[in-house]
């Protein structure tokens, strides 16, 4: 292999790597023919957890998909949000203050919740459940609570399904309401212009240098935020109106749907049930407080309930930012309380953390 390539990649063994790709785009393909939401990721995604969880070996390996090629295929999805942005919106984020003040709320409370709640079944530790029901900030509260002397293995797993039950049930939830397939299946793409040489350096130059500025300044989620707020930019000054081609949107999500689909790779399969079980209680937490603050909020929100409910549900920002560009909501105002709500999530474990016995 050719030494820069192991330096950035790591030491993967491509054929197993391109095998399992492919696995991902046929999971994807299946998905979509079956016009199930989110297609093209929650179909690479169950494909290729459910060949990982089952230790299909590929060329006598797990099935393999470095992260660092996700982190080259994230920016597109956030150039695609930043493609939503129009002067206007400077005029709609006033009427944002009063959700923004909610969501202060919201994440320690249903933190806590969803805390108390895994402590009562006796199954986990106080320490892991407190990491593990943080509703947001996946490698900062596994990190955080590693040092704290959680048990890893299945912190990690909780946020992992924290974020995974989220973004099936979400679209999932929303494609039997709207009546038809939401994501990538329902358009999941910013009207724009057609692509030219000038839209396709300036798009390339928001998702390159904006992942790039958001990783060093670590903004969170800055490998997407970054080429959001550039993107958003961009378009903002009318220097392009153009947006990623509906392909490249569906070829990322791919990619990030693999990715996430390996890390059930090599868990033991009773470990995964009982954080599945776990999880999903958390989820009738998060997920319910997000219901029940969206019907009190989008009257004073100035956005439907529906908006409010993708703004506050924990899943990824990558992910309901999809969601929100096929039903055509306001994008912006869904990944603004995405982005505090990673911050928010971030700082209650921190703060609270410490006071968190073992036992």
């Amino acid at each position: 292999m050719n030494v820069r390539l192991s330096a950035f990649f790591g030491s993967p063994h491509w054929p197993t790597v391109l095998l399992t790709y492919a696995l991902g785009l046929a999971g994807g393909l299946v998905a979509q023919a079956l016009h199930l939401p989110l297609p093209m990721l929650l179909g690479s995604l169950l494909a290729v957890g459910t060949a990982a969880i089952g230790g299909l070996r590929p060329f006598g390996h797990l099935p393999q998909a470095p992260q660092k090629i996700r982190m080259l295929f994230i920016p597109v999805i956030g150039i695609a949000i930043g493609g939503a942005a129009r002067p206007e919106i400077l005029d709609e984020a006033p009427h944002w203050i009063p959700s923004l003040l909610a969501l202060c709320l919201f994440i320690p409370l249903v933190h806590y919740l969803g805390y108390r709640l895994l402590v009562a079944t006796g199954q986990t530790d106080r320490l892991t459940a407190f990491y593990g029901t943080a509703p947001g900030g996946l490698v900062e509260t596994v990190q955080m609570g590693e040092e704290a002397g959680a048990d890893v293995q299945m912190l990690a797993m909780l946020q992992f399904l924290r974020l995974i039950l989220t973004i099936v049930i979400v679209p999932v939830a929303f494609s039997w309401m709207e009546g038809h397939a939401v994501g990538s299946a329902g358009g999941a793409a910013v009207a724009g212009s057609a692509l030219h040489a000038k839209d396709v350096a300036i798009l390339t130059a928001a998702a390159v240098i904006g992942a790039i500025i958001g990783l060093k300044l670590k903004l969170p989620a800055g490998h997407v935020l970054g080429p959001i707020l550039l993107s958003a930019a961009a378009h903002m000054a009318g220097w392009t109106e153009a947006v990623p081609p509906r392909w490249l949107i569906a070829l990322a999500q791919v990619v990030i749907g693999t990715s996430l689909g390996v890390r059930f790779a090599g868990m033991p399969k009773g470990r995964i049930l009982l954080a599945l079980r776990l999880a999903l209680l958390n989820a009738v937490v998060t997920i319910g407080g997000a219901v029940g603050f969206s019907v009190a909020l989008a009257p004073v929100a100035g956005e439907p309930v529906r908006a409010v409910f993708l703004a506050f549900a924990p899943g990824g920002l990558v992910e309901m930012g999809l969601i929100a560009l096929s039903l055509k909501m306001s994008i912006l105002y869904v990944t603004a309380h995405h982005l505090i709500r990673i911050v928010l999530s971030v700082s209650v474990a921190r703060a609270f953390g410490g006071r968190i016995g073992p036992h």
